[in-house]
């Protein structure tokens, strides 16, 4: 653990830099979710080819050259009197003109994110519920989900306060249509 170098003023403050400090084994996912510190196993060769499918056809074939994270941190606003929600994706898209990943700091703010992704795992109603109400929250125009549960995808857009007004649910193996600045059909065939 690294130490904390200043006096916290408020328990929000205190609660960010034991966050902020941890050292979680490699694999493992840290993240600070509406003032409770979650950990998370390394998740299993099914969920990572997922991602890897997703994010194989968006960098080929997207309008907008994009870059993609699965490990990149994002800041994220929260309610109420809670610190600042520190989230880790499985996968973040943002256009390659804003280079939105450089930098020392684990952990990036939303802006310029056109879409994150999220794969279910071992919390599948946080993945369906919490996380995508916290992505809404912040901004984030797309937000897709890939729920192994029911074989079925669902692209989440317009953002609102805390949801999204839109989404579109298709099973797997039908091509989900992803708007600007993506522009192309995903294909879903390889998650049966």
């Amino acid at each position: 653990m690294t130490a904390v170098t200043h006096e916290p003023t408020t328990p929000a403050e205190g609660l960010l830099d034991i966050f902020l400090s941890l050292d979680t084994p490699e694999g493992f996912r840290a993240e600070l979710i509406e003032g409770e510190i979650v950990v998370t196993p390394p998740p299993d060769g099914d969920h990572e080819d997922c991602i890897s499918v997703i994010a194989k056809q968006v960098i080929r074939r997207s309008r907008t050259d994009m870059d993609f994270s699965g490990n990149k941190g994002l800041k994220l606003k929260s309610g109420g009197a809670c610190p600042k929600n520190h989230v880790v994706p499985d996968g973040t898209f943002a256009p390659t003109a804003l280079r939105p990943y450089r930098g020392a700091d684990p952990w990036m703010p939303c802006d310029g994110v056109a879409l994150v992704l999220e794969v279910t795992s071992t919390r599948p109603t946080a993945d369906r519920e919490a996380e995508r109400r916290r992505y809404a929250r912040a901004g984030i125009p797309l937000c897709l989900l890939v729920d192994r549960d029911t074989s079925s995808v669902t692209l989440f857009r317009d953002p609102e306060n805390d949801d999204y007004r839109e989404h579109c649910t298709l099973p797997f193996g039908k091509p989900l249509t992803l708007p600007e600045p993506f522009a192309l059909d995903l294909e879903t065939a390889d998650f049966l």
